[in-house]
């Protein structure tokens, strides 16, 4: 009898942490109890790609040390773990910076929040609705800021009006011969029938073709920046097409990898340049090797009339760019190149910068020796009379533009 009285208060014993846990964790949900949270969001719909913007989030009543997660599309990058500030009136406000990283339309489905109870028992993860669409378009930052239009307006109607009025190779108008004038630019025909010296005045040819190539083959999916080189490409394609829409100039474009995929043909004006937004927005990042021979043989067809052709493309080695070089001299016997390559910053720290081990030396051996057969097709190219840029992200922009404006000014198409 002692012993079944003596177990029993020994189970009481212990149970009363049990109990006592229970009670705690009653006491800790009727606590913390509160309605279902309602999340606000907003947010610019497009954004530049390799730019941010903000995305503000605020939610009432915010519950202490609320935190949140959100499922980061593939196009849009940002930090992992969000954490929100209270405000005087309670409410929780978070700032997060979304950046661009891929072209397209992506889209937020949930978000979740996390936060502890009073009493520090629980932790409270709900799942919310977030259909939140964000367009991700080709970045055209140097086109609004009015730079590239104050640059072209004055290299070609500022200082050099005068060459671009008397030493062009387009008949403009006739005049009277004064002296000071070139010899070189006297009528002598008409001036016999008119009895006195009239000249030719010429001006600069305007309307030329410009052709801008595009490689969209699985080369230039490779990032460098944070960025796919195909979207470097993009952008400096859609900065020149506005200096060329200004300069008076037609600009169509071209696309291929493994086999041509689309082709407009040069269109007079600022209209152009919307058509090629338009249309980089929708090149898709391709997984197929390109196929040189074939794009650059149908471009050569497609374009009778002599253009500037800017090609932007990649290669590895002298091999694979064998091709390359080959279709590229067909080329430029009828058109002038200009041969855009995108240089990887990091490959040039990485042959200076000593190695630590074994496995460093090989890297730096297959670097060097990549950079150095890269050296000798981009020098190549140069012999075959083709203007060859090889630049970083940072400085391909501004040098194409400098590039396109020189060739301008040279007459040279």
């Amino acid at each position: 009898m002692l012993s079944i009285v003596f177990a029993d208060g020994q189970r009481g014993i212990a149970l009363a942490p049990w109990g006592l846990l229970a009670f705690l964790a009653a006491a800790d949900l009727l606590l913390s109890f509160t309605r279902r949270k309602q999340l606000s969001y907003n947010m610019a719909k497009e954004i530049f790609i390799g730019e941010s913007q903000n995305l503000k989030l605020e939610i009432p009543r915010m519950p202490a040390g609320l935190r949140a997660q959100l499922a980061w599309p593939k196009g849009l990058s940002g930090v992992a773990e969000i954490s929100f500030t209270q405000q005087a009136d309670g409410t929780g406000i978070a700032e997060v910076a979304c950046r661009g990283v891929r072209r397209g339309v992506w889209s937020f489905e949930h978000i979740w929040l996390c936060w502890t109870s009073q009493l520090k028992l629980f932790e409270f993860v709900p799942r919310l609705e977030f259909a939140l669409e964000i367009r991700v378009v080709p970045n055209i930052r140097l086109v609004q800021s009015g730079e590239i239009a104050t640059t072209v307006q004055s290299a070609l109607y500022g200082v050099k009006e005068n060459r671009a009025i008397g030493e062009g190779a387009e008949f403009h108008q006739l005049r009277d011969f004064i002296q000071g004038m070139d010899v070189k630019s006297i009528d002598w025909k008409r001036s016999a029938k008119r009895r006195s010296l009239v000249a030719r005045e010429l001006r600069a040819e305007r309307n030329h073709h410009v052709i801008l190539a595009l490689d969209t083959g699985y080369l230039m999916s490779e990032e460098i920046g944070g960025l796919p080189k195909i979207d470097h490409a993009i952008s400096s394609a859609l900065a020149v097409a506005w200096a060329a829409a200004i300069g008076g100039d037609q600009v169509g474009y071209y696309a291929y990898d493994l086999r041509p995929h689309s082709f407009i043909a040069p269109t007079q004006g600022r209209q152009a340049f919307v058509r090629l937004r338009s249309w980089s927005s929708e090149q898709a990042y391709s997984r197929h090797e390109t196929n040189h021979t074939l794009a650059l043989s149908e471009l050569n067809g497609r374009t009778p009339k002599r253009s500037l052709i800017i090609v932007f493309t990649d290669l590895v080695d002298t091999t694979s760019a064998e091709l390359l070089v080959e279709n590229l001299t067909i080329l430029s016997k009828r058109h002038l190149l200009i041969f855009v390559a995108i240089r990887d910053p990091e490959a040039v720290t990485l042959i200076e910068t000593a190695p630590e081990d074994l496995d460093g030396v090989a890297v730096l051996v297959a670097a060097n020796q990549a950079i150095n057969e890269r050296r000798l097709v981009l020098e190549r190219l140069t012999r075959l009379g083709i203007t060859v840029l090889d630049a970083t992200p940072e400085t391909i922009t501004s040098q194409l533009i400098s590039t396109y404006l020189e060739i301008k000014a040279r007459e040279m198409i």
